[in-house]
């Protein structure tokens, strides 16, 4: 290939892109240059030195330009007279480097040198040990004594919190500035910084709370000493004590990989706990970065109040019973029903559990009547036709950048899923046009060229309108929305992102058609149907919506998108006919209606039963409840919003009693006659793919397959690509879109505007939930009931900033704090920290009295 350059390091020859830094060529051949401060997804700085090398480069001569030749034929070579940054110098045609000579191994011993001169001998103490690249590069590089007067030694603070999860060392630092280069260049949050000069340097915190971001762990894993370690790990165990466990968030809907350290404790019994999360590498879905929620939100797995025995309410009570009673009881009672049955579940739980639930169901009970307990968004079956379309080059992955289009609508991805906030905040510095349409700023305004506000109860309008203007060429115009819809539809590649923020499921149904047929539109093109890197992602709620709509939890759909025989209630219904006595018996599986609002008890219900982790608000009336494994404590599989279907392993002994959610469903099925149950989730996997011809060539050994990923990291030299850990567990497998015949149809919506000031639920990271709640040391950072107002809306309510206000949300009075700013659109009010409400609604806010 023309733009591939041919160097020479070691005597090795080496062919890479041009551009490529040396540091990296030089690692393509497995020859590591050590590094400091160097990390292969930051821009090159050469501050530490470590990475020193003669570079030369062939000689020609003045006068023709010619090659200079040795008497052998060879190209003639000057080094020149000093060593160079290998991180720093790109690769030129006939380049020649020199890692391992005598003044390159002198210079890596003085740095090393230099860098111990106020180094503390934490060793022994410090968590970095044993997986700690100046630890490993010193024995390598180091000269083994020292020359460094005791007295002359630096003494700095060795515990200073940064925030609430992350402490700082100074002592332990060698001011690589990775951390910092991270939050500013990577992820936009500039919250820590440099501070003072010379010996006295330090890092500090410029935030308010500490180090306010959602990114803060992930610096933890590229310092590479162990200056920076988080809230929940420091000093609670040691790198060669932990076994890795390969799992996958139990949060997002992107599906970010992760490796669970994990420990046999005798504080828990002898038992194996999960001390501490990390990212695993995979650089289609989340690179090597984790979010705050994905690392810190794990501790409701070994939480003491989880569930460890069947209950069964007796004399008014919920007594402990056994399996045996508990199955044949809630079995006797659902037959018993007959077809006045319902099942309702949550989207956080495997695909064989929500295969097993709606066979139950369908097979088993003869009822249709399931859903899923908060179904708020729309589009699953138009993103099985018009889904993005992933590529499949894990060394060289190619991201969208000049010439694409991202469209985001109705979603602040970075409170909803950070990402793939993070994703298209580096598509739009690669040059890719952004457009968002909400009816309020989020963060990704900051990336967009486009950042559209509609009236709130208009969104299906405004996309409407988006795509009529796609329809028609356009040379320029200066109305924004059409301007817009041009750089969409005439992009190379079109990736869109639509959510449900203020708007009703209705609404996202009509949005999600209408988005599929944007990318559908050909003007002057192909369209971007079916075309690697083009598609729609649907920003579904929690880490596995996506598989709840493949596996047929939807009243109208069974397994693979096939139409219903005989459709069934919706949620909606369900609610309403447990309040009537309508419906008689009512399965819950891993949700909470009750707790979340959407029912207000337990009805008329002759029998519920709830299969959870936690004893819930629902749990507290229920007639049964049967504990269920956490995700931690069990096999199986999760797809992800891109249609990726991806395993995750057992980590921890089971807590209590506890059974896999699947195992429960196919022994309660086997006691309403559907036969000898699934000994494993691997079987009901297999089942699975029988009924979803989508995952056709899919199993458990297909989604554990790995190939080689780029940049290398998790490997022995720790100090490349930080402590991320190299993925050998599996990268899953994207299953393949049915594109339409032709384009979808879209009923009409009525608008949702309102009169006056108008109520919108936000979304928010860390809104407290049965998971984070466990989760101590986020606990400060939960996020508040707050409304945010307009300085005139504000005004006309006699509110101002800090007050404390009373809102009306869904038939509740919730006490919430008063944020006035220059953000919120007039009109709009904005709450946050709540619980999700659909769509909009007339804001009933007052002051809450003194």
């Amino acid at each position: 290939m023309s733009d591939l350059v041919t160097i020479t390091v070691d005597g090795v020859e080496v062919s890479v892109p041009k551009g490529t830094l040396v540091v990296d060529a030089a690692k393509r051949i497995g020859n590591d240059i050590p590094v400091f401060c160097y990390h292969p997804k930051m821009s090159p700085v050469g501050m530490c030195r470590m990475c020193l090398v003669e570079v030369g480069m062939p000689m020609r001569d003045r006068a023709t330009g010619e090659l200079m030749m040795n008497e052998d034929g060879s190209p003639k070579i000057n080094f020149g007279r000093g060593l160079q940054t290998g991180c720093t110098v790109q690769v030129g045609p006939g380049m020649v480097v020199r890692t391992n000579t005598a003044v390159v191994t002198e210079a890596r011993e003085s740095i090393i040198e230099f860098l111990l001169s106020s180094h503390p001998l934490d060793c022994p103490i410090c968590d970095k040990g044993g997986e700690c690249p100046l630890q490993n590069l010193t024995l390598a590089h180091g000269k083994g004594n020292s020359r460094v007067v005791y007295s002359d030694k630096k003494k700095m603070d060795k515990h200073v919190p940064l925030g609430d999860l992350i402490f700082l060392d100074r002592e332990r630092c060698i001011q690589c500035a990775r951390c910092v280069r991270f939050q500013e260049e990577v992820v936009g949050d500039p919250v820590i910084r440099f501070h003072n000069r010379g010996r006295s340097l330090e890092i500090a915190t410029f935030s308010d709370p500490g180090f306010d971001s959602y990114w803060s762990g992930n610096t933890t894993d590229i310092c590479p000493v162990g200056a920076l370690t988080t809230a929940d790990f420091r000093f609670g165990a040691r790198p060669w004590e932990m076994t890795p466990v390969a799992t996958i968030s139990p949060h997002g809907p992107a599906g970010s990989n992760m490796t669970f350290s994990t420990r046999i404790e005798a504080a828990a019994g002898g038992r194996s706990v999960i001390k501490r999360v990390m990212p695993r590498q995979h650089e289609l879905v989340n690179e090597t970065w984790i979010s705050d929620r994905d690392r810190f939100v794990h501790h409701f797995a070994d939480a003491p109040d989880r569930l460890t025995k069947p209950l069964l309410r007796k004399d008014g009570e919920l007594v402990a019973v056994s399996w045996d009673e508990a199955l044949n009881f809630v079995a006797e009672k659902l037959q018993g029903a007959g077809t006045a049955v319902a099942g309702l579940s949550g989207d956080r739980v495997s695909n064989e559990d929500l295969f097993l639930f709606q066979n139950l169901f369908r097979k088993g009970l003869k009822s249709g009547n399931i859903d899923l307990a908060n179904r708020r968004l729309a589009g699953g079956d138009v993103a099985a036709q018009v889904g993005i379309v992933n590529e499949t080059a894990y060394d060289n992955p190619q991201r969208l950048g000049a010439g694409d289009a991202i469209l985001v609508v109705a979603s602040d991805l970075h409170e909803e899923e950070p990402i793939w906030w993070l994703r298209v905040k580096q598509a739009a510095e690669r040059g890719a046009t952004v457009v968002v349409l909400n009816v309020r700023p989020t963060r990704l305004d900051e990336s967009a060229k486009f950042a559209i506000q509609y009236v709130p109860g208009t969104a299906v309008a405004t996309v409407r309108q988006l795509l009529n203007s796609a329809k028609v060429e356009v040379e320029s115009s200066d109305n924004e929305l059409i301007a817009a819809a041009q750089a969409l539809v005439k992009a190379q590649n079109l990736v869109v992102f639509y959510g449900a923020e203020g708007v009703t499921y209705a609404e996202t149904e009509a949005i999600a058609r209408m988005l599929g047929n944007l990318l559908l539109v050909k003007n002057g093109g192909e369209g971007h149907v079916g075309r690697v890197n083009n598609g729609l992602i649907p920003v579904w709620p929690h880490n596995n919506t996506q598989g709840a709509w493949d596996m047929g939890v939807h009243p109208a759909l069974e397994p693979g998108y096939k139409a219903a025989k005989a459709a069934g209630l919706d949620a909606a219904a369900i609610y309403a006919g447990a309040s009537s006595g309508d419906i008689k018996a009512l399965y819950v599986m891993g949700a909470d209606p009750v707790g979340d609002g959407l029912m207000a008890n337990r009805g008329q219900l002759d029998l519920l039963v709830v299969q959870e982790l936690f004893l819930t608000e629902t749990a507290k009336l229920a007639d049964v409840v049967l504990p269920a494994q956490s995700w931690a404590e069990r096999e199986g599989t999760f797809t992800s919003g891109e249609r990726r279907v991806q395993r995750y392993y057992p980590a921890i002994p089971a807590v209590g009693e506890s059974r896999p959610d699947w195992q429960i469903l196919a022994q309660v099925g086997e006691r309403v006659g559907m036969g000898k149950p699934a000994f494993a989730a691997s079987l009901v996997f297999r089942d699975i793919v029988r009924a979803m011809k989508a995952y056709k060539g899919m199993d458990y050994r297909t989604l554990a397959q790995v190939e080689k990923q780029w940049p290398d990291v998790g490997g022995d030299d720790l100090y490349y690509g930080g402590n991320a850990y190299e993925n050998r567990s599996g990268l899953g497998q994207q299953w393949t879109i049915t594109p339409p015949k032709e384009a979808f149809a879209v009923l009409d919506v009525p608008e949702t505007a309102v009169t006056g000031l108008t109520l919108v639920r936000a979304a928010a990271l860390y809104t407290p939930g049965t998971l984070n709640r466990c989760s101590s040391v986020l606990a400060p950072r939960l996020a508040q009931p707050t409304v945010l107002l307009h300085a005139t809306d504000a005004a006309a309510l006699k509110l101002a900033d800090g007050d404390r206000a009373t809102v009306e949300l869904n038939g509740a009075a919730v006490q919430a704090a008063v944020h006035v700013n220059g953000a919120t659109p007039a009109g709009v009010a904005v709450i946050r920290g709540v619980a999700y409400q659909p769509g909009t609604a007339v804001a009933h806010i007052s002051k809450l009295a003194e």
